[in-house]
């Protein structure tokens, strides 16, 4: 069941990964992450934040558009999925997706919206819109929870984030949710 959704603005590059940083340390445990967005919007620097936030020591997180999937390992495993080539006539059972989403660790779909029959009941949805107002270019990133475990985490996100006077993110690791 979905619960109350919530979004965050960012303006730069930087500050969309940090978001997914955030996001990557308050995991804890297995969760499927459904992003979904324009070309160009972020959800690869998105996902790469998170990587970092869980752990990733590899810097080179790039988006799985043409192998479909990239696993890393950190503290928990990052399964980096990318749907954009696949189409809705796909047979998800075919592809053999099922035992990462969750699996053991955190499952990153951009794109889920092609394959949404591949989602579990409970899962977070992100979605990354652009947006252009009297200041420049920049982001709101939507969250949306499935369930309990998606809500919990939206909430501990909406607490980690803190911003400047000046309306820019702090990009500081919050003590109370460090592994």
């Amino acid at each position: 069941m979905q619960q109350a959704k919530a979004f965050l603005t960012t303006r730069k590059e930087e500050e969309t990964a940090h978001v997914g940083e955030l996001l990557g340390y308050i995991l804890n445990q297995p969760l499927v992450i459904a992003l979904d967005g324009e070309l160009g919007t972020g959800k690869t620097v998105f996902v790469r934040g998170a990587a970092a936030g869980l752990g990733v020591e590899d810097q080179q997180v790039s988006s799985p558009s043409f192998v479909l999937l990239k696993i890393y390992h950190g503290r928990l495993p990052v399964y980096h999925f990318d749907f954009y080539r696949l189409s809705a006539e796909e047979d998800p059972l075919e592809l053999g997706f099922e035992e990462y989403l969750p699996g053991g660790g955190a499952a990153f779909i951009e794109w889920a919206g092609r394959l949404p029959r591949l989602l579990p009941p409970a899962y977070l949805q992100v979605n990354i819109e652009r947006f252009d107002d009297y200041t420049g270019e920049g982001r709101r990133i939507w969250f949306i929870p499935f369930g309990p475990v998606a809500s919990r985490t939206v909430e501990s996100l909406l607490g980690a984030v803190t911003w400047h006077i000046d309306g820019n993110l702090c990009k500081q690791k919050p003590r109370n949710i460090l592994p």
